[in-house]
């Protein structure tokens, strides 16, 4: 199968189509709505389905990464997994998108991982029971949707695609000595200062090809501005987090990462790799790629979704045959 981003310009993803236009080229049902949190919160959700004759083999979790959403690169993504069988769901996290909160202030983890559970485990009470589960992540939707499989052991879902994941900022990209040390003093006062500097800014060092690189920046959602000092203090203790908890990670995985990923450091998913006590996993490392692998030419994306698709082709049919996750 072709990814969908193909068809998508710099200034919209969905090219020269209507969203409805889109849905149908590639046979797919789109709806969505907001919830609310139980902090009050109106958050934007939304899902794709495969339409007739095509039947679901499975229900997909998206979880976008830090200053994503789920209605731009995400969507063409949902519609290229939806396409191919699988119910597909996204959630715009607090501050993000169409969702309420300061606008990309995550000053806690734990509240963001309970709304993905909260409105996954919704999305899947919509299917029968026997249909497998999966949740696929970019960036620090990685290190969300590890916490997510933390909760409950990995058992309720039967398989994590890791695209990019945030198990470790990169040396490459973090702030440098010595604000990384004096964050806790500057969030603990000024928690939504935008006062952390970066090594470059993400779209630059995420999408390799131009045209992709200006559509990221095209989305009328996306800040571009300096990651808040609480938010960046956060991001750094999730990672530590994980990194002390691979060994308890039992789900089956599979690792997909560029090579040359400056932004959210390879060498963490391969120690994740190596220490999860999962029986079934994965790990492929794209060399010469780059964070935003959907942001490489034609062909290396088309590589890399291949493999995921076919990773969770495979784990589906595996677990329909077992009844389900």
């Amino acid at each position: 199968m072709v990814h969908p981003v193909g068809e998508a310009n710099e200034e919209s993803p969905f090219g020269t189509l209507t969203a409805d236009e889109f849905y149908a080229r590639h046979s797919v049902s789109h709806g969505s709505e907001f919830i609310t949190n139980s902090r009050g919160l109106k958050l934007f959700t939304q899902w794709w389905t495969p339409l007739p004759p095509t039947t679901p083999i499975g229900t997909l979790a998206l979880v976008h990464g830090f200053t994503g959403e789920s209605s731009w690169f995400l969507q063409l993504t949902a519609v290229y997994f939806a396409e191919a069988g699988f119910a597909t769901c996204a959630i715009d996290h607090q501050g993000h998108g169409f969702s309420d909160g300061l606008v990309a202030h995550i000053p806690d983890i734990n509240p963001v991982v309970d709304d993905c559970i909260t409105f996954f485990q919704d999305f899947r009470r919509r299917f029968h029971p026997s249909l497998p589960s999966f949740l696929y992540s970019e960036s620090l939707g990685g290190a969300i949707a590890l916490l997510i499989t933390l909760r409950g052991g990995g058992a309720s879902w039967s398989g994590l695609v890791l695209n990019g994941a945030m198990c470790g900022i990169s040396a490459k990209f973090k702030p440098p000595w010595p604000l990384e040390h004096l964050l806790s003093v500057v969030a603990a006062l000024v928690p939504t200062w935008r006062v952390v500097p970066t090594r470059g800014s993400i779209p630059e060092v995420s999408f390799k090809v131009e045209w992709k690189r200006k559509l990221a920046m095209a989305s009328p959602r996306r800040t571009v501005a300096r990651p808040r000092a609480a938010t960046a203090q956060e991001l750094l203790r999730i990672c530590r987090e994980l990194q002390e908890r691979y060994e308890e990670v039992e789900v089956p995985f599979l690792v997909a990462h560029g090579g040359d990923d400056v932004v959210c450091d390879p060498a963490c998913v391969e120690e994740l790799y190596e220490r999860a006590a999962s029986k079934d996993k994965t790990l492929k490392i794209y060399p010469g790629m780059w964070h935003q692998m959907v942001g490489e030419p034609q062909e290396s994306v088309d590589l890399v979704f291949g493999d995921m698709l076919h990773w969770l082709r495979t784990r589906a049919q595996r677990a329909a045959a077992h009844g389900g996750a």
